[in-house]
């Protein structure tokens, strides 16, 4: 099992809750939808300097890369990408 979490900013004047609501709606149902994401959780940081966390679990290294570039996935961050300031992530195995 691979876990994948990243934390982000958002870019200045972004209504922070509303956009994190956004991005949950859009990206968590796509668990089942996916082949190979098991679970993915968008939630507000409450410190670290960081606006909003996104934690996911993959099957596998290959299931990652390939939900990287999955349409569905794609699609999703479509609606949102325009608000994000900038992002660190960290990926490990279990």
């Amino acid at each position: 099992m691979v876990k994948h979490i990243v934390a982000y900013t958002f870019k200045e004047g972004v209504d922070q809750d509303a956009s994190v609501k956004l991005i949950g709606s859009l990206l968590e149902p796509l668990v089942g939808q996916i082949p190979g994401l098991q679970a993915m959780q968008i939630r507000t940081c409450f410190q670290g300097g960081m606006d909003y966390c996104l934690y996911s679990e993959f099957e596998s290294r290959q299931a990652l890369i390939d939900y990287a570039e999955h349409p569905l996935h794609l699609a999703a961050k479509e609606q949102f990408f325009h608000l994000l300031g900038s992002r660190v992530a960290a990926d490990f195995e279990v």
